[in-house]
């Protein structure tokens, strides 16, 4: 019997959503500054209902592709999907009006404080708690924090230490872009190609390897011709209904930046916000796999998202500074530099185990609250 792929359920997230964006393109003259605060509310409360409605959907086709691909493929496909998105907002941003010099910069930190301390740390407690402990495949996760390591150095430690200002020279940039992408290239191709065993839970990688053609099978292939109708669908699905939650995230940027200021909370608050709505879809996908036992799915969608996070927006900025004559600030700011490195060597720590447990993802929470403690200081 043939699964219907497209139904009522997945019809109304997208008008839903794509309807909550128009609405929200006619009232914008009602919401500009100094609209009523009980007028921004309704309106914040609005757009977080729709974004959490659509975010389920897209959870379930990240979850029917996940199966039906397998990982790293499955987890690939919901993070290229939320970072593209992302990456291009990032840079229409940068080309509108206005200066955005650290705009990269503090998405990129926002984001990285997320996904490795909240929504990692959420899901080794959780997990831990039910499961006592998660084994994951020290190999994949190894790869990832080395790339995680590397980029950040070039993302945010050079620029401090050789920048100008805090920023790259053009003579600089061009290397920097360089290097950035063709590290992360070839780290595609491997996690895709003959290293995709490493990023598969560990009983799956056991029984690969014991395997006699394990250096040359890819089911991925057979997987794409067999079911590529669903699997072509499924996308469409996906990124039709990712697209407005990034959209309204970052329309409703104006709409947090203008409450908090009135409630004095600090601007960088409003980007963390943002930043964790954009990746709600992954965050809760993340949880449900933690619960269910899956270590390395976590890894993959949460370390996944992070190396194409960085390895996709600096260059895309870097490059956009210097079409453009923009400054491109990355340097972080000393306390900011100090929370990403203890961070990196905490996921180092973390994972260099077999087996995760509740105490890991206790610390990385404990890490998360310290970073909003530097927002408000």
């Amino acid at each position: 019997m043939r699964t219907r792929l497209v139904g009522p359920a997945e019809i109304t997230r997208i008008v839903i959503g794509w309807g909550a964006f128009v609405v929200l393109l006619l009232i914008h003259p009602l919401l500009e500054a100094p609209a009523p605060v009980a007028t921004l509310i309704i309106a914040l409360v609005g757009i977080v209902a729709v974004i959490l409605f659509c975010a389920f959907g897209v959870v379930k086709q990240a979850e029917a592709l996940a199966h039906r691909l397998g990982d790293p493929y499955g987890s690939l496909v919901l993070t290229l999907s939320i970072v593209l998105i992302e990456v291009v907002l990032i840079a229409a941003v940068m080309l509108g009006p206005g200066e955005h010099a650290t705009i990269a910069r503090d998405s990129v930190m926002a984001v990285s404080m997320i996904i490795l301390n909240l929504v990692i740390g959420l899901c080794l407690l959780v997990g831990g708690l039910r499961h006592g402990a998660l084994r994951h495949n020290r190999v994949g996760t190894s790869a990832y924090l080395t790339m995680l390591i590397v980029l950040s150095v070039l993302a945010f430690g050079l620029p401090a230490a050789i920048g100008t200002d805090g920023a790259y020279t053009t003579g600089q940039e061009i290397p920097i872009v360089l290097l950035t992408l063709a590290v992360y290239a070839f780290f595609l191709y491997q996690q895709m190609g003959s290293r995709a065993v490493d990023f598969t839970e560990p009983d799956a990688a056991a029984s690969d390897l014991s395997a006699p053609d394990a250096a040359t099978h890819t089911p991925i292939g057979d997987v794409l011709r067999e079911h590529r109708r669903e699997i072509i669908t499924r996308l469409v699905l996906l990124v039709v209904t990712v697209v407005p939650i990034v959209l309204l995230s970052h329309d409703m940027a104006a709409l947090l930046d203008d409450g908090l200021g009135r409630l004095g909370a600090p601007p960088a608050l409003a980007g963390l916000l943002i930043a964790a709505i954009v990746f709600l879809p992954e965050s809760i996908t993340s949880v449900r796999a933690a619960l269910g036992g899956d270590a390395q799915r976590v890894s993959n969608l949460c370390h996944g998202a992070l190396v194409s996070t960085v390895g996709l927006t600096i260059p895309a900025v870097l490059v956009i500074g210097m079409v453009t004559g923009q400054t491109v600030i990355l340097a972080e700011t000393p306390a900011d530099m100090l929370l990403l490195g203890a961070t990196l060597v905490l996921s180092v720590a973390t994972f260099a185990a077999k087996k995760t447990t509740a105490m890991h993802g206790a610390a990385h929470l404990v890490m998360f609250a310290a970073y909003v403690v530097v927002l408000f200081s």
